[in-house]
C-alpha cells in the first residue's frame, strides 16, 4: 500500500473545477443515474486491480452531488433524506466502493447541521459547494485506550503553541480524497470534539493501508495526526450531541442501508444477465433454457420480492425522518428515527447478502470464473455489512417495542 507523504506522485484532491449547482431532488437522482450508468463500466476491473477512483470521484464531485444536503439558506438544494437515500443506492448498485466514498462526508454535513456556528455553516457550506470532499478520520484500533469505537486515544491539547491534535485513526473512508479530514478527539476536559482538519495540514499523514478482501477501493486505512496545529475555528463540540436528540445517527445508518441495497442490486442485475446469456438448465428441468427452469424463476421471484421490500422499506425510513426534521425533534422522535433506519439496515444486509450468494446458485459454476468478478458483490455485501453489527439492531428494535427503551445515540443508531 502505499504512503501518501512519501509518493508526491499521486493524484491528491484537485480544487477549482467548476461544479454544477444541483437544483432539486429529480435534478440529484437524475445525475446520479448518468454518473452511475459511466461509473457501472469500469466498476470489475477497478475492483479486481485496486485502481482508485481519483477521476470518478472529481466527476462526482463536479456533478454537484457532494452538495445536495446543503440548506437552502446556504445556497444549496436540501434534498429530502428520502433522495439522499435513493442517490446512494444508485451509486452504490453501480460501484459500491465508489458509492461507498462520500458516506462520511454526508454524516459530517449531518453533524455540521446540528451543532456548528453559523461561521462555520458558512464557511464549510462554501466549500462543499465549491466540490470540496469531506473523509473522516475512522474509529481507533482496539487497544488499551480503545476498547470501543467510541473510546479514543486522539487527544486535542491546548498547549503554548496554541492547539495541537495527536492521535492515529483506521477504518477513515474518503480520507484519501478528501479536502478536509474531520476527526473525533477527546479534549483537555475529556469532552468529545470533532476536529475539521486541511488535508494539507502539517503533520497529517493518509496510509493508503486497507486491505480488507471487500469494497476493495474505498482506501479506508490509516489517518495520523503528529502535532497537528488546529484553529479554534475548526473544532465542533460533537459532545452536545450526546446531551440533546437529533438526526445524525439515524442519517448515518439511512445512508449505510442504502449502500447495502446497491450492492444487492448490483448482484441481481448481473446474475439476471448472466442466466440469460450463460446458465444452462439442470438435466432434470427438462426444458431448454435455464430461464424456463421453475426453480430457478421462483428463486429469482423470491429475491426479487426481499429486494422490493427493502427498498420500499429504506425509502419509508428516508419520509419518516423527512416528517421528523420538520419538527422540533424531541427523544421521543429521535428514537422512532433510529428504529426505522435499523429496521432497514435488517433488510438490506439481509437481501445484500442474499442476492451475492444465490447469484452464483442460480447462474451455475461457470459464474465463478475470475474473470467474470462476480464474487466482488459478496465480498462487498460481507465487508460493509459489517459496519455495525444487526443482532444489535434487532436488539433496539425490540427492546423499543416491548420496554419503551429509547436506542442510545451515536453514529451507528
Amino acid at each position: 500500500m502505499t504512503n501518501l507523504s512519501e509518493l508526491h506522485a499521486l493524484q491528491r484532491p484537485t480544487r477549482g473545477t467548476p461544479v454544477r449547482r444541483i437544483r432539486d431532488d429529480a435534478e440529484a437522482i437524475a445525475v446520479a443515474h448518468a454518473l452511475a450508468a459511466d461509473f457501472a463500466e469500469g466498476a470489475a476491473r477497478r475492483d479486481r486491480e485496486r485502481i482508485l477512483p481519483w477521476d470518478e470521484l472529481d466527476r462526482w464531485s463536479a456533478s454537484g452531488l457532494g452538495a445536495i444536503t446543503v440548506p437552502h439558506e446556504f445556497g444549496g438544494p436540501d434534498v429530502s433524506y428520502a433522495t439522499l437515500a435513493e442517490v446512494f443506492a444508485i451509486l452504490c448498485a453501480a460501484d459500491s466502493s465508489l458509492g461507498q466514498i462520500p458516506q462520511n462526508h454526508f454524516g459530517l454535513l449531518g453533524v455540521l447541521r446540528e451543532i456548528g456556528t453559523l461561521a462555520q455553516k458558512r464557511r464549510y457550506y462554501a466549500e462543499v459547494l465549491a466540490g470540496q470532499r469531506l473523509g473522516n478520520a475512522g474509529p481507533e484500533r482496539r487497544s488499551a485506550t480503545s476498547q470501543t469505537v467510541l473510546q479514543s486515544g486522539t487527544r486535542l491539547r491546548q498547549t503554548d503553541q496554541g492547539l495541537r491534535l495527536n492521535g492515529k485513526r483506521f477504518y477513515s473512508t474518503g480520507a484519501l480524497f478528501a479536502h478536509r479530514v474531520p476527526v473525533r478527539a477527546l479534549d483537555d476536559h475529556d469532552r468529545a470534539v470533532q476536529v475539521w482538519v486541511p488535508r494539507d495540514a502539517a503533520g497529517l499523514t493518509v496510509n493508503d493501508d486497507w486491505s480488507a478482501f471487500g469494497q476493495r477501493t474505498t482506501a479506508s486505512g490509516t489517518v495520523v495526526f503528529d502535532h497537528v496545529a488546529v484553529s479554534e475555528d475548526d473544532v465542533l463540540p460533537v459532545w452536545q450531541l450526546a446531551e440533546r436528540p437529533g438526526l445524525f445517527g439515524p442519517t448515518s445508518q439511512l445512508i449505510q442501508a442504502a449502500i447495502d441495497q446497491g450492492i444487492a442490486q448490483a448482484a441481481f442485475d448481473d446474475a439476471i444477465a448472466f442466466v440469460r446469456a450463460y446458465a444452462r438448465p439442470w438435466i432434470d428441468a427438462k426444458v431448454e433454457h435455464a430461464t424456463d427452469d421453475p426453480y430457478l424463476i421462483g428463486d429469482v421471484g423470491r429475491l426479487a420480492v426481499d429486494l422490493h421490500a427493502a427498498r420500499e422499506v429504506l425509502l419509508e425510513a428516508g419520509r419518516t425522518l423527512d416528517h421528523i426534521a420538520a419538527q422540533t425533534v424531541t427523544a421521543e422522535l429521535s428514537a422512532q428515527a433510529s428504529v426505522a433506519v435499523a429496521e432497514v439496515k435488517v433488510l438490506t444486509t439481509e437481501v445484500a447478502l442474499a442476492a451475492s450468494e444465490k447469484l452464483f446458485e442460480l447462474a451455475g459454476s461457470s459464474a465463478t470464473r475470475a474473470r467474470h468478478n462476480l464474487d466482488r458483490h459478496w465480498r462487498n455485501a460481507r465487508t460493509h455489512t459489517l459496519h455495525d453489527p444487526v443482532r444489535w439492531k434487532l436488539h433496539l428494535i425490540g427492546n423499543y417495542h416491548l420496554n419503551g427503551v429509547l436506542p442510545a445515540r451515536h453514529s451507528w443508531n
